[in-house]
């Protein structure tokens, strides 16, 4: 980037402020959304339906100047519901491409655990390779590409678990809880104004902080962001350890190795640094981690979670 660029952390800093008008509370999802996003990678997004999950992605859509889709995932969700396809024109004799929700920068896949395998599995490739096949043609996804899966963590009728190999493609794990008092009730206030946060965004009150190409230089400026050695090791250790836990049956892989390197080095951005410390490996190891593990079922039987397990897991490691 220009040498009389803003830095990354005072532009995320403004993107945050500006997002704060219309987001109530959710402090950490918000940050982990834009980890994700400068990241360049996907993230699935967990809570109770109320908790402004898709208001949050629509938000920094429009504060990054992207484009984004939202798919409603059900039952009868087909994959061409969502990549699209070729359609033939009577008038033409030609077959034509009718584009899905997919073609876009930011794609919310609302419920995502609604749908069959073979609809998630139509998401694997664009999320890995940022393109999709219609017909045996590939088609190339925008540079900025990023998916945004919601689940429901209460409902299980109805609904098809992610395999284990679609999970771990997703950077981050986010839950979005309940809002404290005090936030339920300036939500709650605000909905009987034209202040509401739905409002406000449709207004325009939130304007692009940045565009689409700045976007893609912000993402390339973190290459800038050293990564020690000693720090390197630590991450790698972390994730190697939860694969010879006793409560674990299934560790992380070298996918999540990936992961926390990449966040932590966002995070520490995210905090005006410039290198990464133990303090940012620390913070990005759960939301890294846990969507990554599968317990053993007697810890299961116990009441162990796997947040516990990678806190566990963090305790028993020295940092640097």
């Amino acid at each position: 980037m220009n040498k009389n660029s803003p830095k990354i952390h005072v532009l995320l800093d403004e993107i945050r402020q500006e997002a704060r008008k219309v987001i109530i509370g959710q402090t950490a999802a918000l940050d982990y959304a834009l980890i994700t996003i400068l990241a360049g990678r996907h993230a699935l997004i967990e809570g109770v339906p109320g908790v402004a999950k898709t208001l949050l992605v629509r938000t920094l859509a429009q504060l990054l100047g992207c484009d984004f889709q939202r798919v409603q995932f059900t039952h009868d969700t087909t994959p061409s519901d969502i990549i699209g396809a070729n359609v033939f024109n009577p008038k033409t004799g030609s077959f034509n491409l009718i584009k899905g929700p997919i073609f876009t920068s930011f794609l919310i896949a609302d419920e995502i655990n609604r749908a069959p395998a073979i609809t998630q599995a139509a998401l694997l490739q664009a999320m890995q390779e940022r393109q999709v096949t219609i017909d045996r043609h590939t088609h190339t996804l925008p540079p900025a590409f990023a998916v945004f899966a919601t689940q429901n963590d209460i409902e299980s009728a109805g609904t098809f678990p992610l395999p284990e190999a679609q999970k771990d493609r997703f950077l981050l794990k986010i839950h979005m809880g309940y809002p404290d008092e005090t936030e339920e009730r300036s939500l709650a206030m605000r909905t009987l104004t034209c202040e509401a946060p739905e409002t406000l965004l449709e207004q325009g009150v939130v304007q692009p902080v940045i565009t689409e190409d700045r976007l893609l230089q912000m993402r390339t400026a973190l290459e800038g962001i050293a990564v020690p050695e000693p720090i390197q090791r630590y991450a790698v250790e972390l994730v190697r350890i939860t694969r010879n836990h006793s409560a674990i049956k299934i560790g992380a892989g070298p996918r999540a190795t990936q992961a926390l390197m990449l966040s932590s080095r966002v995070h520490a951005a995210l905090h005006s640094r410039d290198a990464v410390t133990a303090e940012d490996v620390q913070a990005m190891t759960l939301p890294c981690l846990e969507h990554r593990l599968i317990l053993k079922p007697e810890f299961v039987a116990k009441g162990l979670s796997c947040v516990e397990a990678v806190r566990h897991v963090v305790s028993s490691v020295s940092p640097p």
